[in-house]
């Protein structure tokens, strides 16, 4: 029986293919810079569970991702100083393998299983450079008050997320966020999505306020599974004055999005001017946009193979500016 493959020792042909990855990612996410920037990143990672621990996955054989696959995400990953995961499963053999090869410098916190038919063994995650970012304090999850006044008006939502909102402060030279992480259930239709979005956007808008002593910028980002822009679903979430990142608008979200027709499910937002008591992002934004993994990365697969592989949705991130102390 062949020894069992090393992901830390992968074969040239391997090598090679990150190698022409990295230059295209050289290209397309600008570099980290100490003390003046942030580099924030969502990535719903399609199914992120067990995976095949060779090179090369023989036909027929589930999972489909292996090691090579996981070298590619961590290259992609590792351009940002956190990345907000959804679809983490119940087994963590590929995000281990994946903190692996990013090395000793990187870390992850991340919520238990949500148990359920609607949880779909999922968990959220944050995967982040700690040499770049630390945890500031902060983790929690959001659930949902059920009594009438006590955050979400009564007949918004009359159960739990069903992927609970992960939150977690993190510090950087100084400066302290709050990211907010979430997987919106997906449902028969697209009404069902609309309480969900509502609840999220009048929960973050209410325990934003409570929190603005603490002078925190506040982030929502993660997969809302907004069809469209200015439909039912994204005017649910935009209801209480959360801003998507104007520098992601018209980019497709998924690998599956035609031309002309693109998704917004996967987001990056926050509160402008004008919104309360609610803490305004302090953090200058700067470039963003998505990683476009299809041209390079495909080969002679299928899309369909390819999110099996690698993902369905496209890593988005956004670049903020650090401010000189």
């Amino acid at each position: 029986m062949p020894p069992e493959a090393d992901i830390l020792a992968p074969p040239k042909k391997v090598v090679a293919r990150v190698a022409r990855w990295e230059a295209v990612l050289d290209q397309s996410v600008p570099a980290k810079s100490a003390g003046s920037n942030l580099l924030i990143a969502t990535w719903n990672l399609r199914a992120f569970s067990d995976l095949t621990k060779d090179w090369a996955t023989p036909q027929g054989v589930s999972p489909k991702r292996n090691f090579a696959d996981v070298h590619l995400i961590a290259a992609a990953m590792s351009r940002f100083d956190v990345v907000a995961v959804q679809e983490v499963r119940g087994n963590l053999r590929a995000l281990r393998y994946l903190l692996k090869v990013l090395g000793e410098d990187w870390a992850f916190i991340l919520t238990d299983v949500t148990l359920g038919k609607a949880g779909n063994q999922e968990r959220l995650a944050f995967v982040f450079d700690t040499r770049r970012v630390k945890p500031s304090g902060l983790a929690c999850e959001l659930v949902v008050p059920l009594e009438q006044d006590a955050g979400v008006p009564a007949g918004d939502l009359d159960r739990q997320f069903a992927r609970t909102p992960y939150a977690v402060s993190f510090l950087s030279h100084g400066q302290t966020f709050t990211l907010v992480t979430l997987h919106v259930l997906y449902g028969k239709q697209a009404a069902d999505r609309v309480p969900e979005l509502r609840a999220i956007a009048k929960w973050l808008a209410n325990w934003a306020e409570r929190e603005s002593g603490w002078d925190h910028n506040l982030i929502a980002l993660g997969d809302f599974n907004i069809d469209r822009a200015d439909d039912p679903l994204f005017e649910a979430f935009t209801s209480t004055g959360l801003a998507p990142a104007p520098q992601l608008t018209g980019l497709p979200r998924t690998i599956f999005d035609d031309p002309g027709a693109e998704h917004f499910y996967d987001q990056i937002a926050w509160f402008t001017k004008g919104q309360k008591h609610r803490p305004v992002l302090t953090l200058e934004s700067g470039a963003g946009g998505h990683v476009d993994f299809v041209d390079e990365l495909q080969g002679a697969q299928t899309l369909t193979e390819l999110s099996w592989h690698l993902s369905d949705h496209y890593p988005l991130w956004v670049e903020f500016v650090i401010p000189a102390t």
